[in-house]
Order: structure tokens, then sequence, then C-alpha cells
């Protein structure tokens, strides 16, 4: 259960693999939202598709190897445990502030200025919905690393 994030991404089938349950994960956590927000979310969810409709493949396959080091030393953590959902559970604000701070830099060189409008107008929201998918993320790489 220790492999690493970096570790599985090396592997191009099991890269593959994850960034198709990465792409789950994402279209899981969007239509699971509710309310004012959560319409909010999936409108800017939709946004981005129209842009291009394999939008979420090509945004997680493009975030993965920047997240992948910052994810690696809570999964080295967590994998120790019995439960590693929970213990991304347990720490999913810390989690998601790393995982917002590799957004953030991405979304700062990104050239689609659509994309940028997007992004911005989400990001105030971010950091409980990133917070919330992150036992999902545990649960991703637990699949592949076992």
């Amino acid at each position: 259960m220790g492999d690493t994030l970096q570790a599985l991404l090396r592997d191009p089938i099991t890269k593959a693999a994850v960034i198709a349950d990465g792409v789950q994960l994402v279209n899981d956590e969007v239509a699971g939202k509710t309310g004012l927000r959560g319409a909010a979310i999936r409108a800017g969810f939709k946004a981005f598709r129209s842009v291009a409709p394999n939008i979420t493949a090509r945004a997680v396959a493009k975030v993965l190897p920047h997240f992948a080091p910052v994810i690696d030393p809570y999964w080295d953590q967590a994998s120790a445990t019995a439960d590693a959902p929970g213990w991304f559970k347990k720490h999913d604000s810390e989690i998601a502030e790393a995982m917002l701070r590799v957004t953030d830099d991405l979304a700062q060189r990104a050239k689609n200025r659509v994309m940028i409008r997007v992004y911005k107008g989400l990001r105030s929201q971010a950091h409980g919905h990133v917070s919330a998918a992150a036992p999902g993320v545990a649960r991703l790489i637990q699949k592949h690393a076992c």
C-alpha cells in the first residue's frame, strides 16, 4: 500500500487508469454538489467542458504530475494507518490548501482567458470542495497502490 502517486504515474497503464479514476472523482464530486453553491460549481464545470469536451481528462492529466509531490507526503503518513481515507478526512483542510497552491500557481501561468475567469470565479469556494474530496483522493491512490 506504500506506492506513492509519483510512482504510480511512472507506469503509463497505471497513469491512464489513475487519470480515468481522477475524472470520475471530479465528476462525482461535481454531481454531488447541491444548493446555490452547487449550482455555481456545476455551471462552472459546464463552462469548462464547453471549452473542450475532454477538458476534465486533460485537466486531471495536467495537474496530476504537479499534485503528486504535494500529495505524496500526506499519502506516506496515511498509508501507514488502517484507514487512509479517514486520515485524509482528518487532514482535509491542510491537504486542500496544498493542492490549491498548485492550482493557483497553474492558473497564474495559464493562457486561456475563459478558463482563468472561471477558475477565479470558483476559487473562493474551492477550499471546501477540495477538502470534501480529500478522502476520495486517498481512495483513488489506495486503489492503484494495492
